[in-house]
């Protein structure tokens, strides 16, 4: 069976939601070579062969933290070479998309960015895309070269299936370009204690019916109260309610959770194009005729001063 290199997104050693989901997708295809770089790349290995790894290849060098993009692009490409793989899959993060476009033209393949589904073809993998403002779904597979494939979050169920995970040592040299941007400083995101919002499997977000900054404390307790991330229209962060960090939509960030709950949102455009794909959509608004209940599964007529309260009570109930 062909190999299929999958990039893997990890902080110090720990592997990601996202990198794990590229595993289960890779697996449809191929058997699974993961690609770790940096620091506590070793450390993946164990995670990684949990999940269906069947090698992973290692570097860490000081030049991936402290340059932006091209050193990993560069050992993505010596792994390209080693491997030959059938593809190769990478998280659809802001950074992976850079990397996966600057790899497909330094290898001279096609690619496809923001895939929600993978599966295994006659001429070779087929992607599934929302698009559009995701009106269509389409089916695509690329034509020329080896399929470079960004894959969304929370596109497949992470599967525990064990393979022997052998690590190998990468062997990659760095190009010219690759110290041409330093990173000079960094600052680190506050916590929340909070999933992160492209990965979480549920997603509370509130918009301008919420109607103040201090009033999305009551999105925050039902969010908490389900395990969630909080997420918010793009009218509710231009008015200074939430951070931009947090918003959904097509000028924010693309969210693709088991369960979405649009609280005060009527429903435009800009922001189901964020979360259209999300696999059930809840939403409360005391507009009837509100653009969201076009979209959703559930939806509730009601003021979220009045809804949103006692859900998160019952909820809080239910779990005892």
């Amino acid at each position: 069976m062909a190999e299929v290199l999958v990039y893997v997104d990890h902080v110090d050693g720990a592997v990601r939601k996202p990198t794990l989901e590229l595993l289960t997708l890779a697996r449809r295809i191929g058997e699974p070579v993961a690609v770790a770089l940096g620091n506590g790349a070793a450390d993946t290995a164990a995670a990684l062969a949990e999940h269906g790894a069947v090698k992973v290849l290692t570097h860490d060098a000081s030049e991936y933290a402290e340059y932006l993009v091209v050193p990993k692009v560069d050992a993505l490409q010596a792994a390209y070479k080693a491997v030959s793989p059938a593809a190769v899959l990478v998280p659809s993060s802001a950074e992976g998309k850079e990397i996966a476009a600057r790899l497909a033209l330094r290898i001279g393949s096609g690619i496809i960015t923001d895939a929600v589904d993978l599966e295994a073809g006659d001429e070779g993998p087929v992607a599934t895309q929302s698009v559009f403002a995701a009106a269509f779904t389409t089916k695509s597979r690329v034509i020329k070269g080896t399929p470079v494939i960004t894959v969304k979050p929370n596109s497949a169920a992470v599967e525990a299936a064990p393979a022997a995970g052998a690590v190998e040592a990468l062997s990659v040299t760095f190009s010219e370009k690759a110290t041409g941007t330093k990173i000079t400083g960094r600052t680190p995101r506050e916590s929340t204690g909070r999933p992160e919002l492209t990965e979480a499997a549920i997603v509370v977000s509130g918009g301008r019916g919420v109607n103040g900054a201090e009033n999305f404390a009551i999105i925050e307790a039902l969010a908490d109260s389900l395990g969630a991330a909080v997420g918010a229209s793009r009218a509710a962060v231009d008015a200074g309610w939430y951070p931009h960090t947090n918003q959904v939509g097509q000028t924010g960030k693309s969210v693709s959770p088991q369960l979405y709950i649009a609280s005060g949102i009527s429903g435009a455009i800009q922001h189901r194009a964020g979360m259209q794909t999300s696999k059930t959509i809840v939403a409360i608004n005391k507009d009837p005729e509100a653009p969201i209940f076009d979209l959703v599964d559930y939806g509730v007529v009601g003021d979220l001063f009045d809804v949103v309260p006692q859900l998160t009570e019952e909820v809080k109930a239910r779990k005892g």
